[in-house]
């Protein structure tokens, strides 16, 4: 399957987004991409060390202290931060990681990989979702 083939499948398939890096920031990408995401039908859940509840959804430190199973982590981080947050996706068990525009760590892609994880590189959701005319 190409990326693309994947993206769409991944926007139009509703899921469980745990989008790292999501606070009440308003300027921040995050709050934008996640409320579309919802929009699309997804769950967001947010995770950021604050653990703020956001779009009304409860946020979560780590991660690790989301209940229940995680389809996509989102991530948004500094791709210094992003090899961390990969293995804590590997780690909880999910099915896919976005790293978004500018989030990079090409060993931590290939440990994902590696374990099984779809890897959707350097998009973002909401452009994606608005090249494909999706909500």
């Amino acid at each position: 399957m190409s990326e693309d083939d994947v993206i769409d499948a991944l926007l139009t398939t509703p899921a469980r987004w745990a989008v790292v890096g999501l606070s009440t920031n308003t300027a921040r990408p995050a709050y934008g991409v996640a409320a579309y995401l919802q929009r699309l039908g997804h769950e967001v859940v947010p995770v950021h060390p604050r653990a703020e509840t956001v779009h009304g959804a409860r946020g979560y430190a780590r991660l690790a202290d989301v209940p229940g199973e995680v389809d996509v982590v989102d991530v948004f981080v500094n791709s210094s931060r992003a090899g961390a947050v990969v293995d804590d996706a590997v780690a909880v068990g999910a099915r896919t990681v976005w790293l978004q525009l500018g989030v990079h760590d090409a060993e931590a892609e290939e440990r994902a990989r590696a374990a099984g994880l779809t890897v959707v590189t350097d998009r973002c959701p909401a452009i994606e979702g608005r090249a494909r005319r999706l909500g």
